[in-house]
């Protein structure tokens, strides 16, 4: 004691050991008690010390009589309604914790651990009352408030060292579960921060925010459907919430309900009309229905709203047939000496200025802003040529003939799909509009179903990646309901009733192999261009998403020869199933490619296919535009315009 001074000091000195050295905190505990036998704060902390030792029958036997002793020492029973939880005894737990709420109600942890308690009596409403005053006072807790300082100063390491810290003390702190939510939202962990995210909603269904930010998660993931199902939820009790809304229009659009998304938009946007990313979100949907020129003012409101929102610009450019006028170029390159525009601004303004160029025709310019965009995207992504390389090495090593061949019948025999591969930029929109004008055929969207499928497999290991492996240990069972999978998840994407649909989503060629053993009989059909012209026209394109290899000449280039030795090998393998179709042949011919195309998918031929172009349905992808007009020559050799710049892409093609 001589050593602490004061038994105030001394006292003091063991509460601040309590959090982190509890075994320090016992000792000073000893030594006050030594000097001071019976002393009631030291035999508390001594107690509350040995819980923290998880020496539980030894803080029984202190705090139960001191309980007892002292009714109106609330940090006493919270800590004795503690030691009962952790020994199993709830309903003694319960009781000892509703006498210290209500000694007071707003006790740190207090109403936390009721949560806890109530969870696991099975009482899931009042778990989730009590979790709700928690988070309504967890800003106060001193843990929590040093992570959320960290998050906002982005030190996402430093909030997740405190995070981690307090769930070792309390794991089912839905606060603290949000918040690390949010650190793996922000690291783009988006399959962690939902699994965090569905934890806190399953103890604390009424925790607004979490269920705002898993709806966001969800919809980050593709999973609009599950998301709405969120929103519904959050909407029923907020009908007029602006980000509910806009988030639902969004997600709407991911389903391809896009006039409902539009519905959602024009009175949003009356009511708050100064909000230039949702004005940006309106034009896509106008856009993707073929509402050109109000898509084109929903553009233009974004940027007078924003001057500096490239993508804006990018998106108004990227219409293909939209001209934007000189005081909008102007305005554009006077954005671009801003010195602190964002990277994201910046590459987009990059790129649109690049497409403004190029059909001025002023072909060096252009070069060197699509150059520019392309650095500075591929600066802001993690990709790595030599795994696509090995991931496609390894996909012919498992699927040779004999691999289909023990497997021949397996998988869900179902044909109603056909999916259209390729490299982006190869025709595969066009293919699409022109199967989508048949009477039995409908045009979805470019779907992420099978690549969910692929990535869902390559999780059942954990020493990495166990895909295309995993396909070797399933059974016949398996793939049948991999197939069934595919079919009753892409289901809301249909709204036709028409009884053949296509999925359109270029990279799943590296795919090719399990959609067969999937749907065995599943059309396949490879859209393939010309390389120089396809990985160009890749390259100048800049994609809302994925498509990670495109901001690189040599990376284009090496990934153009992985598709085209992979597919080779389905070739050599799958003899017949996959049929190739060259987009210079369909600006050659288009009827006969068309014939071509209907008899490969057990069609019969339609007049209507060859006017594809008056076709209404909702396009997403960035050839919107232009399969809105007849077939044109004109894209066939622009790449040559270009080709004293493409010298890389030629190299690592191997031309």
């Amino acid at each position: 004691m001589e050593q602490t001074g004061s038994l105030a000091a001394a006292l003091g000195h063991a509460h601040g050991l309590l959090s982190h050295e509890p075994r320090l905190a016992r000792r000073q505990a000893d030594a006050i008690l030594e000097a001071s036998p019976n002393h009631p704060e030291a035999l508390f902390i001594l107690g509350a010390a040995l819980r923290r030792q998880a020496d539980l029958e030894a803080a029984r036997e202190i705090l139960q009589p001191l309980a007892v002793a002292q009714p109106g020492a609330t940090v006493v029973h919270f800590e004795w309604a503690a030691v009962q939880a952790e020994l199993g005894q709830i309903q003694g737990a319960t009781a000892s914790l509703a006498h210290a709420l209500g000694l007071k109600r707003d006790l740190p942890g207090g109403w936390r651990l009721m949560g806890d308690l109530l969870f696991s009596s099975a009482d899931l409403a009042g778990a989730d009352a009590a979790y709700a005053r928690h988070v309504q006072g967890a800003a106060s807790d001193p843990g929590l408030m040093r992570a959320a300082r960290a998050l906002v100063e982005a030190d996402l390491a430093g909030a997740e060292q405190h995070l981690r810290r307090h769930l070792e003390a309390c794991p089912h702190d839905v606060a603290a579960l949000r918040l690390l939510a949010e650190v793996r939202t922000r690291l783009g962990q988006d399959a962690e921060a939902e699994a965090l995210l569905a934890l806190c909603l399953e103890r604390a269904p009424s925790f607004t925010l979490a269920r705002h930010n898993y709806a966001v998660v969800l919809f980050r993931q593709n999973q609009a459907q599950a998301a709405i199902g969120q929103l519904d939820i959050l909407i029923a009790e907020d009908g007029r919430n602006p980000n509910y809304r806009s988030l639902l229009a969004a997600c709407l659009a991911m389903v391809a309900e896009y006039d409902r998304a539009i519905e959602i938009y024009r009175p949003l946007l009356a009511e708050y009309p100064q909000q230039p990313k949702v004005w940006m979100s309106y034009g896509h949907a106008l856009k993707t229905v073929g509402h050109r020129d109000e898509a084109i003012d929903a553009y233009r409101s974004a940027i007078a709203q924003d001057p500096g929102l490239g993508e804006a610009y990018w998106s108004l450019a990227n219409m293909k047939t939209a001209i934007l006028a000189p005081a909008e170029v102007q305005a554009l390159r006077d954005q671009l000496d801003r010195p602190d525009l964002a990277v994201e601004d910046r590459f987009h303004l990059h790129y649109t200025l690049g497409h403004v160029l190029e059909q001025a025709r002023d072909y060096t310019g252009s070069w060197r802003h699509y150059a520019a965009g392309a650095t500075l995207r591929r600066g802001e992504i993690d990709y790595e040529a030599v795994q696509t390389t090995q991931r496609c090495q390894r996909m012919r090593a498992l699927m040779t003939a004999d691999f289909f061949a023990d497997r021949r019948g397996v998988g869900c025999h179902d044909q109603a799909p056909i999916f259209i591969v390729g490299l982006p930029r190869s025709g595969s929109t066009l293919i699409e509009q022109i199967l989508a004008s048949h009477s039995t055929i409908e045009g979805t969207m470019e779907l992420p179903e099978i690549a969910g499928i692929a990535r869902d497999l390559g999780r059942v290991s954990s020493g990495g990646d166990a895909y295309p492996e995993a396909l070797a240990g399933l059974s016949p069972a398996d793939f049948t309901a991999l197939g069934a999978r595919f079919l009753e998840r892409t289901q809301i994407y249909r709204k036709t009733g028409k009884p053949v649909l296509i999925d359109k989503m270029p990279n799943n060629f590296i795919h090719t192999g399990l959609i067969h053993l999937i749907l065995p009989r599943a059309r396949i059909i490879d859209a393939r261009r010309h390389p120089m012209a396809a990985c160009f026209s890749a390259f100048k394109q800049h994609f809302a998403r994925g498509q990670h290899f495109s901001y690189s000449l040599r990376e284009l280039g090496l990934y153009y020869r992985d598709y085209a030795v992979l597919m080779a090998h389905f070739d050599a393998v799958l003899p017949g199933r996959v049929l190739r179709v060259q987009y210079e042949d369909m600006v050659e011919d288009l009827a006969l490619q068309t014939r071509r195309l209907l008899t490969y998918c057990g069609a019969p031929f339609e007049e209507a296919c060859l006017r594809f172009h008056e076709n209404p349905r909702a396009v997403r992808t960035a050839s919107a535009e232009q399969v809105r007009r007849p077939i044109f020559r004109e894209g066939l050799e622009q790449w040559r315009n270009y080709e004293a710049w493409l010298g890389p892409l030629a190299e690592a093609l191997e031309l």
